[in-house]
């Protein structure tokens, strides 16, 4: 199905797999919700979601990024994906250190994030993540109606409902997660 009504001035279809990358197909083949996914082709240098909001005509409060975060304590590291609203930022060193019970949490180094998803980077999402993997969503990505995010390849972005993100199995709503 292409020529879907979404967010901005993006021909919406379906998630196919030349849209996706790899370990987003690899979950959408599993999952019930998978037809409320849907994607479009972007200019890979619009991947950004400042640059990706004023080209596509999207807006800034239905737009979400997916940010890794590794926690370490020890010479143990966790990681997290947490899921917040263009608008805000993650409460890296409250919510999320806590939740991953480390010491430390940053940002994930690019390397990491990008070998750990098999994705790329500036086009991470949640669906697809390794298994193990808490998804974090702050609770004001939940009023909206729909959101758009990474597909895990810089030249497309998904937009789908956030209670689907919510279904994932590691899917945790966390209020006050971003500010």
């Amino acid at each position: 199905m292409t020529g879907v009504t979404g967010p901005g001035t993006l021909d919406w279809r379906v998630a196919t797999d030349e849209l996706v990358a790899a370990p987003i197909t690899a979950a959408l083949s599993s999952m019930d919700r998978a037809t409320e996914v849907f994607a479009a082709p972007i200019d890979p240098e619009l991947a950004d979601t400042a640059a990706f909001c004023e080209r596509y005509s999207v807006s800034l409060e239905d737009s979400a990024n997916c940010v890794v975060i590794a926690g370490r304590r020890g010479e143990e590291t966790r990681y997290a994906a947490c899921v917040i609203l263009a608008t805000t930022r993650a409460d890296v060193n409250g919510i999320v250190r806590r939740r991953l019970d480390a010491r430390k949490a940053s940002f994930a180094p690019m390397d990491d994030a990008v070998r750990l998803t098999a994705m790329e980077y500036g086009g991470i999402t949640p669906i697809g993540l390794p298994g193990n993997w808490p998804v974090l969503i702050d609770a004001a990505v939940m009023a909206r109606d729909v959101v758009v995010i990474g597909s895990g390849l810089r030249r497309s972005k998904i937009a789908l409902p956030p209670s689907v993100l919510a279904a994932l199995p590691t899917a945790e709503v966390i209020d006050g997660l971003a500010g």
